[in-house]
């Protein structure tokens, strides 16, 4: 499933920039258990936030998105 592959690159690039779930939510405006479902794969990531995570962890959206393995 497409979401669980992007939640584990999300958690990945997160723990890689230094942040905690807590920081990225406050971060988007939500709060970290909503934050803690698009890791999970639960909630799939929207445009907006997309783009604001890949800037957020300086990694690229084809990396986010498993179309590219480098980060």
């Amino acid at each position: 499933m497409l979401s669980n592959e992007v939640g584990k690159r999300l958690k990945e690039s997160r723990k890689y920039a230094g942040f905690t779930q807590r920081q990225v939510a406050e971060r988007l405006g939500m709060l970290q258990p909503s934050y803690a479902r698009y890791e999970s794969g639960v909630l799939e990531l929207d445009y907006e936030k997309l783009i604001f995570l890949c800037r957020l962890f300086h990694v690229s959206a084809d990396y986010l998105l498993g179309l590219d393995e480098t980060m």
